[in-house]
């Protein structure tokens, strides 16, 4: 009955989309278990591109069951494109493929305004949400006033639900900022229709997961953004609404700790974030650039769902291994090696110093987070391209320094090293 569940090592955009495509194969479902279409997730396949924003990256594969679970909060729009894009491409989306579980919340275009709203009106607070809806959607949730999934199966009950929300909302919206209401029957409409094309799709997603495991069939949980913005755990209030941790997979599918086998964190060879909040290992001028790319390709530093340049630094191992511990990490996946190529030198931040003391652990205050320096030790780099490498031994030996000084600073093994963006480019370790 093994879970193996697939994590954010720091601010998202770590690869996790390709990680799941590689391992979608081995499982029977492929879960997500959190987050919205906030979240992107590009996989390359035979040079055919995929951005994928709700479904599980494990649909490329069509050897698993896909499932959108309790935790992931539901764009139709989104959603309904992402579905026909794929069909389109001959990606098979029925119900036999892709599911969605009941207990999912949906997002509407009155959340939507609510963030766009809120957002406008922090100004230069502004915690750089992608304007999608996220939060106000799992506010709704939190505050036992949400709409989920389940609606689409119900007509009538979905009718109602939506004009009581949207009647609500517009109250936030005129009253306190000023913005312009929303056509509750119009809204009530759209959703009629998207039901129509939803609704057999619905299960009971906690129930799908418990039979596999039961079976002794392989559940891959797929996770969206990173450790570090997650609600609890990340840095607050420049954070995700919900919970991309381990713990989060737990609760967004309904199994318990036990069911786990692998927690697998995913962590890029530098670092970078999307959005504000304080970042110690933040570079700028021209080794930014170099580590960002152009965005001529679509695995260059540019946000999947946003289009937005990622704020890039060196590879942070103090937030590594605070991610190893709140996720009780059993092993690492380090991609984007191949980006380093080039540089003569690659510092690796081991240590913060705050105050002038050095600590060795991450800060949860960000105050305090945005005070520190980081203590960097420095390896040689590497000149030439290692994106044809498909083993250790085809690596410079600088290159496998590299691997190894991560792998003894956070004491956790690395199994799979990405050297490109295809699904072949790939070293298992």
């Amino acid at each position: 009955m093994p879970l193996d569940i697939i994590i954010g090592a720091q601010w998202g955009d770590e690869g996790k989309g390709r990680i799941t495509d590689l391992l979608a194969s081995q499982a029977s479902i492929v879960a997500r278990y959190s987050g919205g279409d906030n979240a992107g997730h590009t996989v390359t396949v035979k040079g055919k591109i995929f951005k994928l924003h709700l479904i599980p990256s494990g649909i490329i594969h069509q050897d698993a069951l896909c499932l959108i679970g309790d935790g992931v909060v539901i764009n139709p729009t989104t959603l309904l494109r992402e579905m026909d894009e794929l069909a389109q491409r001959g990606i098979d989306v029925s119900p036999n493929q892709l599911q969605i579980s009941r207990g999912a919340h949906l997002i509407t275009p009155a959340h939507i305004a609510l963030d766009k709203a809120a957002e406008a009106r922090r100004g230069h607070g502004a915690i750089g949400t992608t304007l999608r809806g996220i939060g106000p959607a799992y506010t709704d949730k939190a505050a036992r006033s949400g709409l989920r999934a389940g609606l689409l199966a119900d007509p009538e009950g979905l009718a109602d639900a939506l004009s009581q929300h949207v009647a609500a909302k517009n109250e936030i919206l005129t009253r306190i900022y000023g913005a312009e209401p929303l056509d509750a029957t119009a809204v009530a409409a759209q959703y009629a229709q998207f039901g129509q094309r939803l609704r057999p799709y619905l299960v009971d997603g906690h129930v799908v997961v418990h039979q596999a495991l039961a079976d002794g069939r392989a559940v891959l949980a797929e996770g969206a953004q990173g450790t570090f913005l997650d609600l609890n755990h990340g840095t607050y209030p420049f954070v995700t609404s919900s919970h991309p941790t381990a713990g989060g997979a737990l609760v967004g599918l309904g199994v318990g700790p036990k069911q786990a086998r692998r927690v697998i964190g995913v962590a890029k060879a530098f670092t970078s974030r999307v959005g504000g909040g304080p970042f110690p290992c933040e570079l700028a001028g021209e080794t930014a650039a170099r580590l960002r790319g152009t965005g001529e390709n679509p695995w260059d530093e540019y946000g999947t769902t946003t289009g937005r340049p990622r704020r890039v630094g060196w590879l942070d191992l103090v937030m590594l291994r605070h991610a190893v511990a709140i996720n009780s990490l059993t092993e690492l996946v380090l991609t984007k090696l191949d980006i380093l190529s080039g540089l003569k030198e690659l510092p690796l931040c081991v240590a913060y110093e705050l105050d002038g003391k050095r600590i060795a652990h991450f800060p949860t205050d960000p105050n305090l987070l945005a005070r520190c320096q980081p203590i960097y030790e420095k390896l040689p780099g590497w000149e030439y391209d290692i994106t044809q490498a498909r083993a250790m031994a085809e690596l410079p030996p600088t290159a496998r320094r590299y691997i190894d000084f991560v792998i003894e600073m956070l004491d956790i093994p690395i199994s799979v090293v990405s050297v490109g963006p295809g699904r072949e480019q790939t070293i298992f370790m």
